[in-house]
């Protein structure tokens, strides 16, 4: 999963999601990715982590997290919030809301996970 990053052009990645996906969903997303698959990662896929498939960025759909964390894995506002850092998102499931009304340039952006990742912080805080 990743964010869209607008000033750069890129996505970069943000989470992975294995949970809340019905046996349904499971046989619909390879049917609905199946032409978009490319043999190595998009140039505009922003990633440290290697994926078995690689599609290009088509399907948005809507994930709920637990929390936004630092991460040297995920390159998400990588060194905004600390340097070596980028964030992730925790504790996923998939909302079985799929978006078809939006492209992948409509997904996150990469501000608002730095927004919401503040926020937390704000809330734990206070």
């Amino acid at each position: 999963m990743a964010a869209c990053n607008p000033d750069n052009d890129t996505f970069e990645t943000v989470t992975k999601c294995g949970t809340g996906f019905t046996d349904e969903d499971l046989a619909k997303l390879p049917k609905m990715t199946r032409k978009h698959v490319i043999s190595h990662k998009h140039p505009r896929v922003q990633s440290t982590i290697e994926a078995d498939v690689w599609f290009e960025s088509v399907v948005v759909i809507e994930i709920l997290g637990a929390e936004i964390i630092l991460s040297t894995i995920h390159i998400c506002a990588m060194n905004i919030i600390r340097k070596g850092s980028g964030l992730a998102m925790r504790f996923l499931r998939f909302t079985s809301n799929y978006r078809p009304d939006k492209s992948a340039e409509d997904a996150a952006r990469v501000r608002e996970i730095v927004e919401m990742y503040r926020n937390q912080l704000k809330k734990a805080e206070g």
